[in-house]
């Protein structure tokens, strides 16, 4: 273990990430399962965005932001799965401070830049039902690049802001992260400074990026909700609700996984499945992403054939 001296403390400058190493039996069944997970995701993603760009009929405002959102859950993946699968390989688990900050700075900017373009495609979704008359107005190409890459820029720089504060942590104690990946808790919990500062500032914007967030795409959802009951004939209602499903079962599965991996007081019990919980919304809902997008939209089904 690699440590440095600074004055009479000795400072960690490299943590090892646990991962899965409590139970070595399925090891190379973990790795299989990873990459299948890996390169299934990244194809997956890879063939949304393609046929986005390609296809005519999918150039509109929904579809430009379910391109967005494939591009960003191939990055999400790219920021865990591939250094997990090379320590299943290698069986070397020890990343540098550096390095761990990097990952969590692309891991969290990433998260809070799928939470505000989730909340953009649903108000995508409630303008087309809920104000059809004006959808083509307000949605123009204009607005799109503003809303898509706002949320870019919003996540990124609340996860720069974040990252720089943590290299003025001193960690000197274990370096070992009970953990796939080097997330928030598991890394500042190592820290033998003081952290209250630190954890203030990153529940501050942690809410902001989330609750909010939330809050808009669970309102969109009521007026969406409220405007198709309001169809007449039951096709006219299938039809509407049909176009948002799918968007509201990835928010769901995002949302939830969140809420109980962050929110949840962690009792031992929830404690022990607290990784898998993760895995959930780290790498199963990049997964999920397009698998939903292209089995329950008739238009992604129509492009493929």
């Amino acid at each position: 273990m690699r440590r440095a001296e600074h004055g009479n403390e000795t400072a960690v400058v490299e943590f090892i990430i646990l991962g899965f190493q409590s139970i070595p039996e399925v090891q190379f069944i973990l790795f299989l399962m990873f990459l299948v997970i890996y390169i299934t995701t990244v194809l997956g993603n890879l063939l949304i965005m393609v046929l986005v760009v390609t296809d005519h009929h999918l150039h509109n405002p929904m579809f430009f932001f379910l391109g967005n959102l494939s591009f960003l859950e191939t990055c999400y993946s790219s920021t865990i799965l591939p250094r997990m699968l090379a320590s299943f390989l290698t069986n070397k688990y020890v990343i540098s401070l550096n390095g761990c900050f990097l990952q969590y700075f692309f891991f969290t900017g990433l998260a809070g830049a799928e939470c505000c373009l989730l909340t953009v495609m649903s108000y995508d979704r409630y303008i087309a039902i809920c104000q059809p008359l004006h959808y083509t107005t307000i949605m123009n190409g204009r607005c799109c690049l503003q809303l898509a890459g706002g949320s870019w820029i919003n996540g990124l720089l609340a996860s720069a802001y974040i990252t720089s504060l943590m290299p003025q942590l001193t960690f000197c104690g274990p370096n070992e992260i009970d953990h796939f990946f080097c997330d928030f808790t598991p890394v500042v919990k190592l820290s033998c400074s003081d952290t209250h500062w630190i954890e203030l500032v990153t529940f501050i914007l942690a809410s902001l990026f989330t609750l909010p967030p939330f809050l808009l795409t669970l309102i969109s959802y009521v007026y969406i909700s409220n405007t198709v009951l309001r169809i007449p004939s039951s096709t006219g209602r299938h039809k509407a609700f049909s176009t948002c499903s799918s968007h509201l079962t990835v928010v769901t599965l995002f949302y939830g996984t969140l809420i109980v991996v962050y929110l949840v007081p962690k009792t031992h019990t929830l404690g022990d499945l607290n990784k898998v919980f993760s895995v959930c919304y780290t790498v199963l809902t990049p997964l999920v992403n397009p698998l939903i997008y292209s089995l329950r939209n008739n238009n992604v089904k129509k492009a493929l054939r």
